[in-house]
């Protein structure tokens, strides 16, 4: 999508006279552009949250037990397509630390649930590799774990449930996440609790009372700027903590990798090459959007205007 965005805005800028822009500024306005709509996805969630409560109250909002409900299927579909539930990387302490591009491959833009594992089991390396299996040789699996238990390779953050111990040192797991060793693994029960988040200040508070102190089955959490606080801080080993959240779309980039008569030439096998993560019915929006950021660029007025004319338009429909 992303070549032929480009290729219906400089056709437009051509036809108007308007000027050219290069490939780094085009790829600047896209991403811009890009998060102008992704932005926008989450009003249209407001919006029609607003309005589902003043159509039905408030009860029967809440009872819906996710505010993607609520939206139309749509909406639904493009911002589902973004959540995405990966581990948490132990930082130390109580904390942990939350998605970014050097711990879980990519931003978060928001969190919408913290999991914790129950109860650990041990953590140890593997020693060799068999397909579907986890071997230990130093291990005392049929004293420690028990099927159904879950092992999370802490070295690649993929997981598997224990399909059955085949003997103290071995363990058959429903996927292959093994490929070569040493790799280092921590091994849960089954059972998880989703941590409340609540600010900095009460979970000091909840923490120094008795009544209200967290436990592994109700556990809290606070954000302090890029780690996560989880109490209690018996839930402190590698693997243990998940968070499903939104993720950022990734930077759009148009690659070339030749100029023909002036012109870079399109070449999408480029390592850094990165479509639009967007509907392909946006793309009209992605269009005007960054007409309207080239106009401002280029100082046009008259690309400004057209570019938000036809996003009225678009709009619109």
């Amino acid at each position: 999508m992303i070549n032929s965005v480009r290729n219906t805005v400089l056709s437009i800028l051509n036809k108007n006279n308007y000027g050219y822009i290069s490939p780094s500024d085009f790829n600047l306005f896209a991403k811009q552009a890009q998060m102008d709509i992704f932005d926008d996805y989450f009003s249209q969630y407001n919006m029609q949250i607003n309005r589902e409560n003043s159509r039905y109250g408030r009860n029967s909002l809440q009872s819906s037990g996710t505010g993607y409900a609520d939206i139309t299927k749509g909406l639904e579909e493009v911002i589902d397509y973004f959540s995405t539930t990966k581990y948490l990387r132990y930082s130390s302490g109580s904390k942990f630390l939350l998605p970014s591009v050097t711990t879980t491959g990519e931003d978060y833009y928001l969190i919408n649930k913290v999991l914790s594992y129950q109860d650990f089991r041990v953590n140890s390396s593997n020693t060799s590799v068999s397909a579907n299996q986890l071997v230990d040789t130093t291990a005392t699996f049929t004293a420690t774990v028990t099927q159904g238990d879950i092992v999370v390779n802490t070295s690649t953050y993929e997981s598997s449930e224990i399909s059955a111990v085949v003997s103290d040192t071995v363990l058959s797991l429903d996927d292959d996440i093994f490929t070569t060793f040493p790799q280092t693994y921590s091994i849960f029960s089954s059972d998880q609790n989703e941590a409340e988040k609540v600010s900095n200040s009460k979970i000091t508070m909840l923490n120094t009372s008795t009544l209200t102190k967290p436990t592994k089955i109700f556990p809290v959490y606070s954000e302090e700027g890029s780690l996560i606080n989880l109490l209690p801080k018996t839930i402190k080993n590698e693997g243990s903590l998940l968070a499903q959240y939104i993720r950022y779309p990734k930077e759009p980039k148009w690659t070339f990798i030749s100029i023909l008569g002036g012109e870079p030439v399109f070449d999408q096998t480029q390592p850094d090459y990165q479509d639009f993560e967007l509907p392909l019915d946006d793309a009209v929006t992605l269009v005007t959007k960054i007409l309207q950021y080239a106009g401002l660029s280029i100082r046009e007025v008259g690309v400004v205007q057209f570019g938000q004319a036809e996003e009225v338009k678009e709009s619109q429909k």
